[in-house]
């Protein structure tokens, strides 16, 4: 059985990271994230088919989750330069285009093990996404088989409810009351 991860410190990670500008090379620690909350999203593999549609969503509600003092941060077991290659191929090519955050890669596959969504037989991450509060604790995460993409509207849901302090019951939206406790 998976060990819990929800309620507890996130596991740290320090890796190479391919930025989305297509040009530099960078580093991500969890420590980096102090004082922000983290949208933290493992993917399979670079030049694929499903990822791309996942990435450049994220990618475009970048700047909605910085409203919201959140970062997002892609991972695979790919190498950071494979992960350039990825975002300087167009996207009619399959590719990326520039992004709005880096790409981190995992050669290693430790911090997708870290994380449970470590396929061992395979050496690739199934499609996990964790939320960590601004403190490097994780609040949520979700994990999928990789034939299926995430939603970035849901993704969005799910940090302004931890964000509101409150019970939030099954469907909660953003001004919506929360339950009280009896």
């Amino acid at each position: 059985m998976a060990e819990r991860l929800v309620g507890r410190p996130a596991p740290d990670f320090n890796l190479e990271t391919a930025l989305g500008n297509g040009q530099e090379f960078g580093t991500a620690k969890l420590s980096d994230y102090k004082g922000k909350w983290l949208v933290f999203f493992f993917y399979p593999l670079d030049f694929t088919f499903v990822c791309p549609t996942e990435i450049t969503a994220l990618s475009d509600a970048a700047d909605e989750f910085r409203k919201l003092n959140a970062e997002v941060l892609g991972v695979s077991v790919d190498s950071k330069h494979s992960h350039r290659a990825w975002i300087n191929t167009a996207k009619n090519d399959n590719g990326l285009g520039q992004l709005n955050f880096p790409l981190a890669a995992d050669i290693t596959k430790q911090v997708a093990r870290d994380y449970g969504v470590l396929i061992e037989e395979e050496g690739i991450a199934l499609r996990g996404l964790f939320i960590i509060d601004p403190d490097g604790e994780l609040k949520y995460q979700v994990v999928n088989h990789n034939d299926v993409g995430r939603s970035v509207e849901e993704t969005f849901r799910v940090l302004q409810a931890l964000q509101s302090g409150g019970l939030c019951p099954m469907n909660w939206k953003p001004g919506q009351g929360h339950l009280v406790a009896k």
